[in-house]
């Protein structure tokens, strides 16, 4: 991997996490009251998301013959079965009833909340059974 494709990494994560601390969004509390529908803030902060990656995704290949750091566009095709959303809804039951997701729990570790340890070790075992059980 070349340094500039590294350096890029480095920075669009650190972007990632300072755009999810400063929607509070590595608060598990900011997160269940939206999930109660209390605070509609977060509301927002996703719908941004997505307007950014559709836009992304669909002006990015039209305005540039290549992207910067890499030869040409990859297409990302998924698939929808049932392990698929079995898997979906486990992820939103779990973020449902923790308030934690895994990008906020990782980003919220380094704004010194330590108790998102406890969901972050929750994630790596339900990774590591999907892992063991697809083998």
């Amino acid at each position: 991997m070349s340094a500039a494709r590294v350096l890029a990494t480095l920075l669009s994560g650190m972007l990632f996490g300072f755009g999810l601390s400063v929607s509070a969004m590595i608060s598990p509390e900011v997160v269940l009251s939206f999930m109660r529908f209390e605070d509609f803030g977060l509301t927002l902060v996703m719908g941004g998301a997505v307007l950014v990656v559709l836009l992304a995704y669909q002006l990015a290949p039209r305005v540039f013959a290549k992207p910067l750091l890499d030869d040409h566009f990859h297409k990302h095709p998924s698939v929808w079965n049932r392990d698929t959303a079995v898997g979906a809804a486990l992820f939103g039951v779990g973020w449902g009833l923790c308030g934690v997701c895994p990008g906020p729990a990782i980003a919220g570790l380094g704004a010194g909340n330590w108790s998102l340890l406890w969901a972050l070790a929750g994630i790596a075992l339900g990774a590591l059974v999907q892992g063991l059980r697809a083998k």
